[in-house]
């Protein structure tokens, strides 16, 4: 299902000049579709309580995004990897510890502020306030959040942060912000509240929310907050469901 302020409606398909699609896969992993590029953000399927699918449903991918390398963002990753001819494109640290153990043949190791070119525009790795470690408690490199350019839409992934107001430099007037607000371990309602009137998205989405009880939300509590407090449009997805850039 998908939540916008017009109420509740199925995912409203395309009668419009869609070029971006945004699928939420539960957490904080996305589907990234353009004509171009399929691309996956922070697989974390396997062991995800909330999931619907597995990595192998995702098909055929270009690119995987890993934000930082906490588990819950770094999970899957690697499976996919091996299972397809994607690209990682990540951190310095995560790109280098990834080859190393899994021979991956495309990779591209990033950091903070630098841009990558893809099929269709490019992407932006932009500074997040957070930690990042592997499993084995090994520093992971700097944590960040991306901004997408494709086919002439921008779309901003905070992933786990705290609010700062640089976010207004990387993110401000962007079509969709896709924000955190699942609180204890990222910004929670309030902070990101202050984030979506730093930043003024047309449209903004939650993440990183409801996967277990101590990130538990009423995410369409905070839809209302953000029609009555900001000047973006709310729109909340069930695990599965689907927003098309421009459909708004």
């Amino acid at each position: 299902m998908r939540w916008n302020w017009q109420g509740f409606a199925g995912n409203l398909g395309s009668d419009f000049d869609v070029t971006v699609r945004l699928t939420w896969l539960s957490h904080a992993s996305w589907l990234v579709e353009t004509d171009s590029v399929r691309i996956v953000l922070d697989p974390f399927l396997t062991d995800n309580p909330k999931a619907n699918v597995s990595p192998d449903d995702l098909g055929d991918l270009t690119h995987v995004l890993v934000s930082h390398a906490h588990f819950d963002h770094l999970h899957d990753a690697a499976a996919i990897l091996t299972r397809t001819s994607a690209t990682l494109i990540s951190n310095f640290e995560i790109v280098q510890r990834l080859q190393s153990e899994h021979q991956l043949e495309n990779a591209v190791g990033m950091n903070l502020g630098g841009t990558q070119a893809v099929p269709g525009g490019h992407i932006l790795m932009t500074p997040a306030l957070h930690s990042s470690s592997f499993a084995d408690g090994s520093y992971g490199g700097n944590p960040a959040g991306f901004v997408l350019t494709l086919e002439g839409k921008r779309i901003y992934f905070a992933c786990d942060t705290a609010y700062f107001s640089d976010m207004q430099h990387y993110a401000r007037g962007v079509e969709v912000a896709v924000l955190p607000i699942g609180d204890l371990f990222t910004m929670g309602i309030e902070e990101s509240l202050a984030a979506i009137k730093r930043i003024e998205p047309k449209v903004v989405l939650p993440t990183h929310y409801g996967t277990w009880p101590p990130i538990d939300q009423d995410a369409v509590a905070w839809a209302h907050r953000v029609r009555a407090e900001t000047s973006a449009v709310p729109v909340v997805l069930d695990v599965g469901a689907i927003h098309d850039v421009g459909s708004n």
